[in-house]
């Protein structure tokens, strides 16, 4: 299937930490006040977010822990621009996804 679909623009995500990311991306990411405040602390940047939802590996051990305004928490762990290694925490929901923190390690 691969090679068949391959160059066609298809995406092929079936492990779970490629599924829980694409999901995350499709809705679109609202960021939280507090998720705001560490941006404008300068040490990270939307970019590195984005990275990380991109190409970081979901902690499975720390995520799906259900909230409770509904959804779940999701972990990811990826690296700043600068190789500093950081946990985003993602409150996903059925029809949007939250970025609650952004955190050193």
């Amino acid at each position: 299937m691969y090679y068949i679909f391959n160059g066609k623009g298809a995406e092929f995500c079936y492990l779970p930490n490629c599924r829980v990311k694409k999901n995350i991306r499709e809705k679109g990411l609202t960021i939280s006040k507090e998720a705001q405040h560490t941006l404008k602390a300068g040490w990270v940047t939307q970019t590195d977010i984005d990275n990380t939802i991109l190409y970081g590996d979901v902690n499975f051990s720390r995520s799906k822990k259900p909230l409770k305004a509904g959804g779940k928490l999701y972990v990811i762990e990826g690296k700043t621009i600068s190789n500093q290694p950081i946990d985003i925490e993602v409150a996903n929901f059925e029809d949007k996804a939250i970025l609650i923190d952004v955190k050193k390690r």
